[in-house]
């Protein structure tokens, strides 16, 4: 049985000693259609849930199907064609929505970026349980938000699927050689001390 983990001495090195969940969380696309019980998904909305965000407004919601829901289709059908194929395969489906002001009213500036520090509570708490947590920006935003009812006020801001873990042969051919960690920049790409940086562009 694949997990998570697999590939990534292979793809990834802990250069700088953080803990190994931020090392070994990726976005893999091979899942298995398998149902994943409740109060598994609803561990990851818990994590969620304790989220940081300015003035603790916790501007995050989330929308989601699962695959035995009636609605499935619906969040299915938002997809653009190259996420649905392997998506089709996923445990749940989530658009993620932001809040854009405070509960007085007043704009709420880091409405996505604490929506963002939501999601990656939510992505490394499926990550610490094994499972398959990738987000996405392919989809039909308009109609995420039209179809969902989402009110004024609100911004979709991503979707996300949510599965158990396949192997990549499961996978349609242009998408098995890409099933594995991606890299990422050096640190030195995104921090620089007093000021921003050639380096950080």
């Amino acid at each position: 049985m694949a997990k998570l983990t697999d590939q990534i001495p292979q793809h990834r090195q802990n250069r700088c000693g953080s803990k190994p969940i931020f090392i070994n969380r990726w976005s893999p696309r091979a899942m298995t259609g398998e149902t994943i019980a409740d109060e598994v998904l609803m561990g990851l909305f818990e994590a969620a849930h304790w989220a940081m965000s300015s003035n603790n407004n916790q501007p995050w919601r989330f929308i989601y199907a699962r695959r035995d829901h009636s609605d499935w289709n619906k969040f299915l059908g938002l997809l653009a064609e190259g996420n649905r194929v392997w998506c089709v395969n996923a445990a749940m489906l989530m658009v993620m929505v932001a809040k854009t002001t405070f509960d007085n009213g007043k704009p709420a500036r880091t409405h996505a970026f604490d929506t963002g520090a939501a999601w990656g509570m939510f992505a490394l708490e499926g990550a610490s349980r094994g499972l398959v947590v990738h987000g996405m920006q392919g989809f039909d935003y308009d109609r995420a938000k039209s179809e969902l009812g989402v009110p004024d006020g609100y911004e979709v801001q991503a979707m996300a699927a949510v599965g158990i873990l396949a192997d990549a042969d499961t996978l349609p051919e242009p998408y098995r050689e890409r099933e594995k960690p991606s890299t990422r920049k050096e640190l030195a790409g995104i921090a620089a001390e007093g000021g921003f940086t050639e380096n950080i562009r």
